[in-house]
């Protein structure tokens, strides 16, 4: 099982971060503040840390700085809120693998997760990880190009990734809350109606039938139109 170093000291964002990771089936631990990531990071074998650039104490940028310094290849996605091409310059130049803008979604994160650990196996490209099937559906996450019963079809940025969590599950049924954490990252608001807009425009591209609503729980992908 691969294990992930969490430095943030963000209650609502370890907590976003610690249920998707675990459900995934990584082990986790938290460091919140500076000094305790720089300890773990040396003491304990870990595949990869998550750092927040803001730790309390010691800052991320250090304690990447400090971790580099010492010789240490430990991979490093680097979580911060500064998106200046100056910032990003300096977090990759001072040893990050990899960086991502605060807020994101969960999604994302794990692809980039999971780019590190292919790393750490070897560099394999299977079609199965870059072209998502589900019966007469698929996206190609490199291309990303939706195919429906043979017809390409074209997706904004958003409602291709609700296209990606649905496939990723399908025929499970997915709440409306688990969507908006997965789609829509851990700063969403819960009352917003964004779901409904986006089902229905998913169900306008792919036609009726493919996407379910349960009542009352949410919403389900089969991968024929349901007869």
């Amino acid at each position: 099982m691969n294990r992930i170093l969490i430095a943030e000291d963000n209650p609502h964002i370890v907590d976003f971060l610690s249920t998707g990771l675990k459900a995934h089936g990584y082990s986790i631990l938290v460091a919140r503040d500076g000094q305790q990531a720089s300890l773990l990071a040396h003491s304990d074998n870990f595949d990869l840390m998550l750092l927040d650039l803001g730790l309390p104490g010691k800052d991320g940028l250090a304690v990447l700085q400090e971790l580099r310094g010492q010789g240490d290849s430990l991979s490093v996605i680097v979580l911060t809120a500064r998106d200046g091409v100056d910032d990003t310059v300096t977090v990759l130049e001072s040893g990050a693998d990899d960086y991502v803008t605060k807020p994101f979604r969960f999604e994302e994160l794990l692809a980039r997760i999971k780019v590190q650990m292919r790393g750490l196996h070897g560099q394999q490209k299977l079609q199965s990880e870059t072209v998502l099937r589900v019966g007469d559906l698929s996206l190609n996450l490199i291309t990303r190009q939706a195919i429906i019963s043979g017809r390409t079809v074209e997706l904004s940025a958003r409602e291709f990734v609700l296209a990606e969590v649905l496939l990723r599950h399908p025929m499970h049924v997915m709440s409306k809350e688990q969507l908006l954490n997965r789609v829509w990252g851990y700063d969403y608001d819960p009352g917003s109606n964004v779901i409904e807009v986006y089902i229905r425009h998913l169900r306008q591209k792919f036609g009726n039938g493919y996407i379910e609503t349960i009542r009352g729980m949410g919403y389900r992908l089969r991968g024929q139109k349901k007869a």
